[in-house]
Order: C-alpha cells, then sequence, then structure tokens
C-alpha cells in the first residue's frame, strides 16, 4: 500500500498536458455531495430529488468521462462503481452485484434494450450505444422491476443521448463539436461530428462517430508465478486449401482482437408550447466482424481449436418517437409517452481448425415497444401511474457451407427456427410520500404479464421431444423503501425490493456449444426467476470530507443454471461432429448474493479532491443439497485517484484494483471460464493511470493520457482477453 501512496504522490508531480473544453461538468453525486438537495436523476422516468429516493444511484455527467472513453462499457469500468466483463476487444458485459447479461437491464433514451435473444453469459450490446453522444448515465444498483419490468434483477444502466437545442436568440443557430482520438496500445483511431441547427421550435441533432481498432496489445509485465499467462503463442493462416498454425513473433499481440464500429444518431425535436415537446429519435449502430477472442487463443491436441470464430456484423436500428409534457392542467401534471421500433441482426460464424465446414448462424428480432408514464402530485403525495408493453418477433436461422466445394447443407438453428413471439405487458404505480423535509416513503407496485410462442419447424437434425414451447407468467413485484435526509447532511436509507426476470427464447430454445464437449440443449420448462433485496445506504456530507455506502442482502429464488441434463433420454449427444455433454438451463438453485460498496471524497485543497470506492460482492446458491458458489460473482474492485484543476485545465492520476478471484470460488458449470484464468484463478491487480486536459482555446482542448503506466499484464475476472498494456491516448476536440 505504501508503494501505491508513493507512486500516485510521484505521478501528480509529472508535467501536466491538459483537461476540458468547457469548464468541467461534474459528476455532483460523488464530487459535489453537499449540493445532494440540488442532485436531480431520471431514475423514476420523471425528474426526481436524489434525496427523496431510497435507491442506489450512480450519476455520471461529466462529458470527459462520457465521451472520451474507447466505448460505453468503458465508461462504467473507469468509474470503479460496476465491474465489466470482457470476451473480446468488441465487447464489454456491466456486472452490477453479481448480476450479468440478462439479469441487468440496459436502457437508452427511455426504450428497453433487453430482447428476446438477450442470454444469460456475456453480453457486448452495450457498446452499440455511441459513448460521444452520451450526455449522463444512470446506474441503479439493486432490482428495479417495479419501474422497468423484467431483467431488472441487478439493476438498471440508463444512457441518454445528447438532445438538439433550440434557440433562445429568435434567430436560427447553427453548433457542434468534433472530435479525434488514437490510442496506442488497441490501435485505436476514433472520429466524430456532431452538430446541432436550431430555431425557435424546431431543433436537430446530427451525430456520426467511426472507430476503427487494432489488434490489442497486453501487458509484458506479469507476475513471477505465471510468466506465461495470456500470450497468444500463435497465430492461424490459411494457405491453399488447409490451415496452418504459426508461431506468434509477438505472443503480447492479441491477434484477432481487431473490429471497427460505425454509429449514427439523428434527433429532431418540435416545441410548439412552452411545456410541450416531440422528440424524433434515430440510432443505427454497424460493426464489421468481431472475433471471439478467447475461442480463438483456444489450443488443444497440439493445434488450435478454431480457425474461424466471430460475430458477424452487428447491426442495432433504433426508431423512437417521445412527447413529453409537463405543468398540465387537470388531475395528471406530467406525461410521458415512449413509442419505438428495433432492428437487431447478429450472427455467429465458426469453423473448426483443418475442417473445411463453416458453420453460420443468424438471427433477427424486431421490437415494438410503447411506455406511457404519468404523474399527479398532491399535498405532500406524488403518484406515478404507467403502462408498458414490448413484443419481440425472432427469426433464427443458419448453414453449413463447405468453403472448398461451396456445397451447402443444413445445420441446428441457434434458436427455434419457426415462428417464435414473445410479448410483455405491465401496469405499475410508484408512490412518494414526503411526511417532511427530512422523512420520504417510497413504495411501488408492478403487475406483468409475459408471453411466449415458440416453434421448431425442423426437429430432424436434434430429434426434438417437441415442436413448440408455450410460456404464460404473470408476475407482481414491488418496493417500499423509507429514507431520512437531515438537514445536517446526512441521508440514511432503508429498503426492501422484488424483481423478476421471465424466461426468454435464448434459455428457453437454445441449442450452443459453451466449450469443446459441452452442449446447451432446450428446455422448454422453464419458470420465472425472482430476487427479493434488503438494502442500507447511508451518507455524510460535510464541507471537505464526504463519505458514505451500502450493504445489501438479495435472495435469488427459482434461480435459473445450467445444469446436467438428459436429452431423449441420454446425458450426451453427438452435436458437431463431437460426442458432447448434454446440459440446459434449470430452474435448480436458491441461491443468494450480499455485498457492500463503501465511497469517499475529501476535498484536500480549494482545487484537489481525492475520491475512492470499493465494492465486494459474495454469492452462493444451493442445488440438491450442494452449495456450489454462484456465478458472474466479480472479486472485490474499486478505484482511487487524485485530480487537480481549474477551468483552464484538469489532472488526475488514479488506481484501478481488482481482488483475487481464487479457483475454488468459481461456479463449476457456468460462466466464470475458468479456462482462461490460471490454475489458482484470476491473480489481484491494479494499474496505475495518469490523464490531463489543458483548454487550447475558447473551443479547443487537447487531452492526454497514460493508462497502465506499469505495464501489467492483467485479465478482468471470467473474461478471455487481457486487458491492454501501456496506452497511450491523445484525444483533440474542438466546437463550433
Amino acid at each position: 500500500m505504501k508503494r501505491i501512496i508513493y507512486v500516485m504522490a510521484f505521478a501528480m508531480t509529472l508535467p501536466i498536458i491538459s483537461y476540458t473544453q468547457q469548464k468541467t461538468v461534474q459528476d455532483t453525486f460523488q464530487k459535489e455531495p453537499v449540493t445532494l438537495r440540488n442532485v436531480v436523476v431520471y431514475a423514476n422516468k420523471f425528474p426526481e430529488l436524489l434525496k427523496h429516493l431510497t435507491q442506489s444511484i450512480k450519476v455520471i455527467s461529466d462529458k470527459n468521462t462520457l465521451n472520451n472513453q474507447a466505448n460505453t462499457g468503458d465508461i462504467l469500468l473507469n468509474t470503479g462503481a460496476v465491474f465489466v466483463q470482457k470476451s473480446q476487444q468488441g465487447g464489454s458485459s456491466p456486472v452490477i452485484r453479481g448480476f450479468e447479461a440478462s439479469r441487468v437491464l440496459l436502457m437508452v433514451d427511455g426504450v428497453r434494450m433487453n430482447n428476446a435473444i438477450y442470454r444469460a453469459g456475456h453480453l457486448q450490446n452495450v457498446i452499440t450505444v455511441d459513448n460521444m453522444i452520451l450526455d449522463r448515465m444512470e446506474v441503479l444498483y439493486g432490482p428495479s422491476s417495479t419501474l422497468y419490468g423484467s431483467d431488472a434483477l441487478g439493476g438498471v444502466v440508463n444512457m441518454y443521448t445528447k438532445n438538439p437545442q433550440l434557440s433562445n436568440t429568435g434567430k436560427t443557430t447553427i453548433s457542434g463539436t468534433a472530435a479525434t482520438r488514437y490510442a496506442s496500445a488497441t490501435e485505436e483511431t476514433r472520429g466524430h461530428v456532431d452538430f446541432t441547427i436550431g430555431g425557435s421550435k424546431w431543433a436537430s441533432l446530427t451525430s456520426v462517430t467511426y472507430g476503427h481498432f487494432g489488434n490489442m496489445r497486453q501487458g509484458g509485465n506479469r507476475q513471477s508465478a505465471y510468466p506465461d499467462f495470456g500470450k497468444k503463442n500463435f497465430t492461424v493462416g490459411r494457405y491453399g486449401n488447409t490451415d496452418s498454425a504459426f508461431a506468434n513473433p509477438d505472443p503480447d499481440k492479441q491477434t484477432g482482437s481487431n473490429y471497427w464500429q460505425t454509429d449514427i444518431t439523428q434527433k429532431v425535436l418540435f416545441q410548439p408550447k412552452a411545456h410541450t415537446q416531440h422528440l424524433l429519435n434515430i440510432q443505427l449502430s454497424n460493426s464489421g466482424n468481431v472475433n471471439r477472442y478467447d475461442r480463438l487463443s483456444e489450443f488443444a491436441v497440439n493445434a488450435p481449436v478454431y480457425a474461424e470464430w466471430y460475430y458477424g456484423p452487428q447491426i442495432r436500428n433504433m426508431l423512437s418517437y417521445q412527447y413529453s409534457a409537463n405543468q398540465m392542467t387537470g388531475f395528471f401534471k406530467e406525461l410521458r409517452l415512449v413509442a419505438s421500433y428495433q432492428d437487431v441482426e447478429e450472427s455467429r460464424i465458426t469453423r473448426r481448425f483443418k475442417n473445411n465446414n463453416r458453420d453460420s448462424r443468424w438471427e433477427r428480432v424486431n421490437v415494438f415497444g410503447f411506455n406511457m408514464d404519468a404523474k399527479h402530485y398532491s399535498g405532500k403525495n406524488e403518484l406515478h401511474l404507467g403502462v408498458e408493453s414490448y413484443t419481440n418477433y425472432v427469426r433464427s436461422t443458419s448453414e453449413r457451407m463447405n468453403i472448398v466445394s461451396g456445397a451447402v447443407s443444413r445445420i441446428t438453428t441457434r434458436y427455434s427456427d419457426g415462428p417464435t413471439k414473445m410479448s410483455s405487458n405491465a401496469v405499475y404505480a410508484q408512490h412518494i410520500y414526503k411526511f417532511n423535509d427530512e422523512w420520504t416513503l417510497n413504495d411501488g407496485l408492478r403487475f406483468n404479464l409475459v408471453n411466449m410462442d415458440a416453434r421448431f419447424a425442423d426437429t430432424a437434425l436434434m430429434h426434438f421431444p417437441f415442436t413448440k414451447a408455450l410460456q404464460n407468467h404473470a408476475a407482481v413485484t414491488g418496493n417500499l423503501g423509507l429514507v431520512y435526509a437531515s438537514t445536517n447532511r446526512f441521508r440514511l436509507a432503508f429498503l426492501l425490493s422484488s424483481g423478476f426476470r421471465s424466461p426468454n427464447v435464448d434459455d428457453l430454445t437454445k441449442v450452443f456449444d459453451t466449450k469443446t464437449g459441452y452442449v446447451v440443449v432446450p428446455n422448454k420448462d422453464l419458470k420465472p426467476e425472482y430476487t427479493y433485496n434488503a438494502e442500507i445506504n447511508w451518507n455524510q456530507y460535510a464541507e471537505n470530507l464526504s463519505f458514505g455506502g451500502s450493504l445489501f442482502y438479495t435472495w435469488f429464488r427459482n434461480a435459473i443454471v445450467v445444469d446436467k441434463f438428459q436429452f431423449n433420454g441420454s446425458d450426451s449427444i453427438v452435436y458437431q461432429n463431437i460426442r458432447s455433454g448434454v446440459f440446459a438451463p434449470q430452474n435448480k438453485a436458491k441461491a443468494y448474493v450480499a455485498g457492500f460498496n463503501l465511497n469517499l471524497s475529501w476535498k484536500l485543497a480549494t482545487y484537489t479532491n481525492l475520491e475512492a470506492s470499493y465494492t465486494y460482492t459474495k454469492g452462493k446458491f444451493t442445488n440438491a443439497g450442494i452449495t456450489v458458489p454462484l456465478d458472474h460473482i466479480p472479486p472485490a474492485f474499486g478505484r482511487v485517484g487524485l485530480k487537480h484543476g481549474k477551468e483552464n485545465w484538469q489532472a488526475e492520476t488514479y488506481l484501478l484494483f481488482n481482488g483475487w478471484k481464487r479457483i475454488g470460488d468459481y461456479n463449476p458449470d457456468g460462466e466464470d471460464n475458468q479456462q482462461y484464468a490460471t490454475a489458482d484463478g484470476m491473480p489481484s491487480w491494479y494499474t496505475l493511470n495518469i490523464r490531463a486536459l489543458v483548454k487550447l482555446g475558447k473551443q479547443v482542448s487537447l487531452q492526454a493520457q497514460v493508462e497502465n503506466l506499469f505495464n501489467r499484464n492483467y485479465r478482468y475476472f471470467a473474461s478471455g482477453i487481457s486487458a491492454p498494456g501501456r496506452n497511450v491516448i491523445l484525444s483533440l476536440k474542438a466546437g463550433f
């Protein structure tokens, strides 16, 4: 620890290069806690003072933090408040309180991103939201199903993109920004431009971002106990009609981790009168092929396992219309309506080493969504009523092509190959009662109906004993909490909440091999998962020193876990020419997740702040009387940062750290990916990072930073790719 303190002190004496386009917009919850009474959040879908809410919420509004990262997942990772798993460079899977993927809800501009094929393993979908156009993010910790419905077991990541701005001069105005970013370890080159045309009633925002990422270089400074950990010792090439493996001349370069992505956003705002707005929101995200690096690094029997394994272009198209009104006459004073359509395409292409058969599986999901929320005020009461409806249509296709002969043949689809539909409908109410300026009651209730109709048109290849999977589930969830916010800047909240997740198409109809000799098959008898959460969170605010934390315990019932299964009376089948053990998702476990978070903000001097956060989580599940670790539980992690800055410049040095994840704490059959760790588990690590920014002119800024200054080699728990080594990053931003 002394070494860490010395290193941080030394780093702060380094010459400062830089930081911000304008006076920094700070994350007020973490960096200006004394102004808590003025902090506004959107966790309840309408603006609300944070002091009236019982749920733990992380607000990220600093534009440099939001807009100057490699992707949206890296924003969360660098706050030190959310753990993020990665299977490839083009991926980021947030983990909130031990829940991940389809058990964490992603929202963008009021629209659910989670769809019927969100899997329970690891997801990269969060990176399809362009971080260079983000205006703010809010992370809701703990079950949030009352307002957000299925999937919000661990929490919600709410992302809000910038909106067009109307002119307040009476004349049409044009403004915008252009930015470019370069990073050495990831060979990142990104360019971004956005511009707004604003009139008195109409405004338009157009944004375009393109990024190319090369083969990521991992750190070369390894722990002595694991001198070869993470090295990519081979590459695969094809010459003529034969695959060959060659020695990688640079084992620290993770060949096959490159990808590119383009994001386009178009918004049109119409405000016919002062308190009424119409907003059209179009978002298009498209990537190139994204190699599944972890699978391409697998080596068995003196040869690579795969010659090809990549996700095809990931496409997310979204069209939404939002109507909002406030200061209305009548019973409801505020109204918000969001209608949306999403078109999502994903694909997986695999070919084993020295095998000419390339298997391709494609999925396309069309999602129609509608939300209406209305708010009523009466004395000390606030009543929020809402209705929600989302319908998913899934199409799953596949083929096998011999890349030499061109012959095409049938293979199993990833999901049900017939018409597949999943719908979710709900009504909900959230109530706030303000006893006085100090005490506030939060309570809410939601009723959910989830239906699924999945058809298996072709059962010849897998010999399914059924041709359809029908699901009809009703669920009731709620929350009850009490918050005390004293006039002397002490805040204490108690919260009870429940969450649920209905099995989706991925849970019910999937066929896939997560590793060689292990195949997951459908189980049409799954039931919803439920969580029940008890939490205490608190904060003490003072003029120069503020600290707080949260303590939670979550009961996880009807938990879906992947376990051994029998398919047509057998515990193994031949899948893709390999005899594989049969597994299936099943409601077999009773689990718990418990943990705590601590945070601190210390104003050391007028322009100098020290900030720290620490999170610890533990989870176990019991199945058939046997207790084992729950998967997705990250090791202890956090961040310590020292920042100094004024209006025209700012500098910061910070540590990111993870504790050990011992192999005995891994789940043996889940998604913890022991095969990508050391024999002892995933070693602890920390990185020292420095960054600085200087304002070169009225609207021009230059930022420079060095991540992983000591070039340490490390991996995030459950990840199959090593993190970047020493990474020099330069960013230039100009406004007009």
